[in-house]
């Protein structure tokens, strides 16, 4: 679907003004499911032909989606427009909050960190002004699309919160919008959690509440039903749908809740066995879902030195407090143990972004960016040091693999072959602390654009190199986000992997772009065979 005109941030456009309609997804809890429904919600109307939008007002994460303007939004709604078939922009998530420590996070406004605050600061100095935001970016959406579906956050009952509230019913209101509330059967209790928010909304939040739906069930639904009925009875409120629990759903997540599930998920014996470190201010987890899909792969987090195991690789994924979680690594015994399986066993150790820096010599952050205002010893295992500074880089990128990589790739498979796209979101500046030419490492990457540059000539664009790693392929590091979302250097590698086993590669297993969008498909086709979807167009006004 193409995007129609788009009306840029710096314009204002009342709500009242605009003319796409609006439905709003909130939740008893959170992780009931709001974020999965709404994305099918949005493929659904996509499918039956409405221009849609997805839309959260305030949204917290770590896991976050690079726009193609190089700003910087909150993952869920990145994919949600994913599932619209359009492109993503800020106003789709205006404020963004990232934590970087307890009690502290950096707020970031249509795309661009503005500052870091403490809860209190962000509750008593940013909220009171943060009306006229989240409603000029709503407004503009309503302006393009036939439909906006709104995303609430948490649980509209939160008492403590609820005077300051800009992502829950108080946004409903000044969007004149209906609710349909969500609640999660899987974790039980979704009766008395249903009637609980209602009992703790004022009567003109519940009176926007008009159905509900039923999420995560497993089971006969025949023996719901009488509970079903009573709900009903006793509201006056309709039963929209009872969703069933989806098994593998392959959406990406937002929330590193999910990271519990997969953790102590019983996980099948397969060939190559990838270990990711979960520390504390994990983020971009979403860097290893391709992997996970793979055929011979079994990806595990792990927080201890017990959960190692014996990996064919052990992946430092993104963090949003580089030098904290490097604590965490040494305090947990983890540092010294992962160093020592690289030394004894031959395996390769990858560093992505945050994990990048990690492996180097020496962190610095002088300027507090990450709250820390300190130095810190890196891993030692390259010769680079990372600089800490205010400006954020976040952009798409597109290029290719440099010639003679350090790490093996399949037979079959060339450098020229292999094309990446990724994405950048980091505050750290890199630098090499050992001559360029020193025949001990070598570099990973050819940038030959940023995604703003793809329009220029060939004779315009600057290359540049981009990651690290050891001559012997052993310990490589790279800033790219969304590297094995490219199929074929994803395969390569991991073919890579498999002939230094001793096992034969096998061929290209599936396209993520592609098995992204049938996921879409699989979960709108789910939701529209549990979800009465008259009766939801009805609730919009169409």
């Amino acid at each position: 679907m193409i995007e129609p005109q788009y009306i840029p941030p710096n314009t204002t456009n009342n709500v009242q003004q605009a003319q796409g309609a609006v439905l709003m997804l909130q939740g008893t809890a959170s992780d009931v499911g709001k974020s999965i429904v709404t994305t099918a919600l949005c493929r659904i109307f996509r499918q039956d032909g409405y221009r849609t939008a997805p839309y959260k007002s305030q949204n917290m994460a770590l896991n976050s989606y690079v726009t193609l303007d190089g700003k910087e939004i909150g993952r869920a709604q990145g994919v949600q427009a994913e599932a619209c078939g359009i492109a993503a922009n800020t106003d789709m998530n205006p404020i963004l909050i990232k934590p970087v420590k307890d009690m502290h996070s950096q707020i970031v406004i249509h795309g661009v960190p503005e500052m870091q605050m403490s809860a209190m600061d962000y509750r008593n100095h940013f909220l009171p002004k943060a009306k006229d935001i989240v409603l000029d970016a709503l407004g503009r959406l309503r302006a393009c699309y036939d439909i906006v579906v709104m995303e609430g956050a948490g649980s509209p009952a939160e008492i403590n919160l609820k005077d300051r509230d800009i992502v829950n019913m108080n946004l409903a209101g000044w969007a004149d919008s209906p609710v349909i509330l969500v609640a999660d059967i899987d974790r039980g209790g979704v009766f008395a959690s249903i009637v609980g928010t209602l009992e703790l909304l004022e009567p003109h939040e519940t009176a926007r509440i008009k159905g509900f739906i039923i999420n995560k069930f497993r089971g006969d639904l025949a023996l719901l039903q009488p509970g079903l009925d009573w709900l009903e009875e006793r509201t006056g409120i309709p039963v929209l749908g009872v969703l069933p629990y989806i098994q593998d759903l392959r959406i990406e997540a937002e929330d590193s809740v999910v990271l519990d599930e997969l953790q102590y998920r019983k996980q099948e014996a397969r060939e190559l066995d990838i270990v990711v470190v979960r520390y504390p201010r994990i983020s971009n987890f979403t860097d290893m879902d391709a992997l996970r899909w793979e055929p011979d792969v079994v990806v595990r987090f792990v927080q201890s030195v017990d959960e190692l195991g014996s990996p064919d690789v052990i992946i430092l994924p993104g963090t949003k407090d580089t030098i904290s979680d490097l604590e965490f690594l040494q305090e947990r015994g983890l540092a010294d143990a992962i160093i020592k399986q690289v030394q004894q066993r031959d395996i390769q150790l990858v560093g992505i972004c945050g994990g990048y820096q990690m492996l180097g010599e020496r962190l610095s952050d002088f300027h507090a960016v990450e709250g820390t205002g300190r130095e810190a010893k890196g891993l030692g295992l390259l010769p680079i040091r990372t600089s800490f500074l205010a400006h954020k880089r976040t952009v798409r990128v597109s290029g290719r693999l440099c010639k003679n990589v350090p790490f093996e790739l399949s037979l079959q498979d060339t450098n020229d072959t292999l094309p990446i796209h990724a994405y950048e979101i980091h505050m750290g500046v890199t630098e090499w602390s050992t001559l360029k030419d020193d025949s001990r490492y070598r570099p990973l990457f050819s940038i030959e654009a940023e995604e703003l540059e793809l329009s220029q000539s060939n004779d315009d664009i600057q290359t540049h190199l981009e990651g690290l790693g050891t001559s012997d392929g052993r310990i490589w590091g790279s800033y790219l986000h969304g590297l094995f979302d490219n199929d074929a250097f994803r395969r390569a590698w991991l073919n890579g992997l498999r002939m230094k086993k001793g096992l034969l590669p096998i061929s290209e297993t599936f396209q993520a772009e592609e098995r992204k969008f049938a996921e879409f498909d699989r979960v709108a086709d789910i939701v529209r065979q549990h979800l009465d979807l008259k009766k939801v167009y009805e609730i919009i006004g169409i």
